[in-house]
């Protein structure tokens, strides 16, 4: 049964970073085309979301940067993930 974020990986990353932060209202995830042929989302939450987003020494955010990357190549292209300041 296919999930309701198959076909678009910032969806999958939006509902994700609300389910980790405090002020779920202020999670903006755009997405923008690389020059390699895949896509790069910017993830941008309120000010004093930014370490439950990051997590202790990165774990976190690696772990979402795993994920994207994961259902890019799901959905066939390549994903990379920035956290924006």
């Amino acid at each position: 049964m296919a999930t309701p974020y198959a076909g678009d990986v910032r969806l999958l990353m939006e509902h994700m970073a609300k389910a980790l932060v405090d002020a779920p209202d202020e999670v903006i995830v755009d997405a923008e085309p690389d020059d390699r042929g895949g896509e790069t989302l910017y993830l941008e939450v309120a000010e004093n979301d930014y370490g439950k987003v990051i997590g202790r020494s990165g774990r976190t955010a690696r772990c979402l940067r795993n994920i994207i990357s994961v259902a890019g190549m799901k959905a066939g292209k390549r994903m990379q993930l920035e956290i924006v300041e």
